[in-house]
C-alpha cells in the first residue's frame, strides 16, 4: 500500500476511535467505511469497521465485517460481539450456537466472561429468565470484590436478569454494585437503581422543598401582617371613638324602646336633632368595641353579648362598622358617673 494512502486509511482509524470515545457512533462508521474501501482486505480495517456498525446498531454489517477479520487474521477475540450481533438481529438460537462452538474455547477469561454476559442475554430473548440468572451466577468472577475491567458490565447484566426473572430486591442490590464497580458511566446502572428505587422523583421532590418557603414561615409572615393591620389603629383614635361613644349616650331624652329600626349611622355624620334619633349610637370599629368592653368584661352576662370573635390569627380580620348594644352603653354611663 502507497504511503500516502497508508496514510489516509490511519487517519479515518483514528478519527472513527474518536467519534466513538465522543459517543458518535454514526460518525464513526462512516469514517471506518471509507477506510474499508481503501483497505478492505486488511484484517485490523475490517475489525474496526466491524466494531464502529456494531456501535451503531448495523448488526448485519458488523457480522460480515468480524467474519471477514476473523478470516483475515484468524482470531476469535470478537466472537462475543458476533453471538450478540445475532441477537441484535433477532437470532438468539444462533448466538447460543457460537456460545458453544469450539471457538468458544480458545478464548480468555475476559472473552468468556463477555460470552456469559450474551448468553444469559439471549436466554432472556427466549424466554428463559431462570436459565439467564444461573448462567451468571456460574461464573466465579461474579462475587469478586476486586474492580476489574469486566466487573460493571458483568454486575449490571447479572441485576439486570434478576429484574427480568421478578427479583426486585436482589436486582437492586446488584445495580448497586454495578454502579460502585461503574465509574466511567459505562453502563445505566445508575438509571436502572433509580427506576426501581424512586430516587430520581425523591431528588424532585428535595429540589421543590429547598425552593419552596417554610410553612413555619409563611404563618409568621402572616401574623405579622395581622399585627401591622392592629398598629393602623392606635390609641388615640380608639380614645376619640369611645369618647364619642360616649358622648352620644350621654344625651338625655333617649330611650332604648325608642326608634330601634337598626338603621346604621355613617360614621363621621353629626347626630340628628330629631330626638327620636337620638338614641342612635354611633358606630365603632370592633377593634375599639373590643378594647371599651374589655374593662367591664365581668359585668357581661353571658359570652353571646361580648364583641365578635375572629377566626384564625393568620385570617385578616374584617374592621368593619358594627353597632354596640345600646343598654351596654347605658351601662358604661351609669358607672363613670
Amino acid at each position: 500500500m502507497p504511503n500516502d494512502l497508508a496514510d489516509l486509511v490511519a487517519s479515518h482509524l483514528v478519527a472513527a476511535a474518536r467519534a466513538l470515545t465522543a459517543e458518535e457512533p454514526e460518525k464513526a462508521y462512516e469514517h471506518a467505511k471509507v477506510a474499508r474501501r481503501f483497505a478492505g482486505r486488511i484484517g485490523v480495517v475490517r475489525e474496526a469497521t466491524g466494531i464502529a456498525a456494531y456501535h451503531a446498531g448495523q448488526y448485519a454489517e458488523a457480522l460480515g465485517d468480524l467474519r471477514a477479520a476473523r478470516r483475515i487474521t484468524g482470531s476469535d477475540e470478537y466472537l462475543p460481539i458476533m453471538a450478540d450481533c445475532e441477537r441484535g438481529l433477532g437470532r438468539p438460537e444462533r448466538a447460543l450456537d457460537l456460545v458453544r462452538s469450539r471457538e468458544a474455547e480458545r478464548l480468555d477469561r475476559a472473552g468468556r466472561i463477555e460470552l456469559a454476559i450474551v448468553e444469559s442475554g439471549a436466554r432472556r430473548d427466549l424466554g428463559q429468565h431462570d436459565a439467564a440468572v444461573i448462567t451468571l451466577q456460574r461464573v466465579p468472577e461474579l462475587r469478586d470484590p476486586q474492580p476489574k475491567p469486566w466487573s460493571a458490565r458483568l454486575a449490571f447484566a447479572y441485576a439486570d436478569a434478576l429484574a427480568d426473572a421478578g427479583h426486585e430486591e436482589a436486582a437492586t442490590d446488584w445495580f448497586a454494585r454495578a454502579m460502585a464497580f461503574d465509574e466511567d458511566g459505562e453502563t445505566d446502572a445508575a438509571d436502572r437503581y433509580a427506576e426501581l428505587t424512586g430516587g430520581l422523583i425523591e431528588d424532585l421532590e428535595e429540589d421543590h422543598d429547598e425552593s419552596a418557603p417554610e410553612g413555619g414561615d409563611i404563618l409568621d409572615d402572616l401574623l405579622d401582617d395581622e399585627e401591622e393591620d392592629e398598629e393602623e389603629i392606635g390609641d388615640e383614635d380608639i380614645a376619640g371613638t369611645v369618647e364619642d361613644e360616649e358622648d352620644q349616650t350621654g344625651i338625655p331624652g333617649g330611650d332604648s324602646s325608642g326608634d330601634s329600626s337598626g338603621e346604621v349611622v355613617p360614621a363621621g355624620e353629626p347626630a340628628d336633632d330629631n330626638p327620636a334619633d337620638e338614641d342612635t349610637p354611633t358606630p365603632v370599629s370592633s377593634s375599639a368595641a373590643e378594647e371599651a368592653s374589655g374593662a367591664d368584661e365581668t359585668d357581661r352576662p353571658s359570652e353571646k353579648e361580648s364583641g365578635p370573635s375572629y377566626g384564625p390569627a393568620f385570617i385578616e380580620p374584617n374592621f368593619g362598622d358594627v353597632l354596640d348594644d345600646p343598654e351596654d352603653s347605658e351601662d358604661r354611663v351609669k358607672r363613670q358617673s
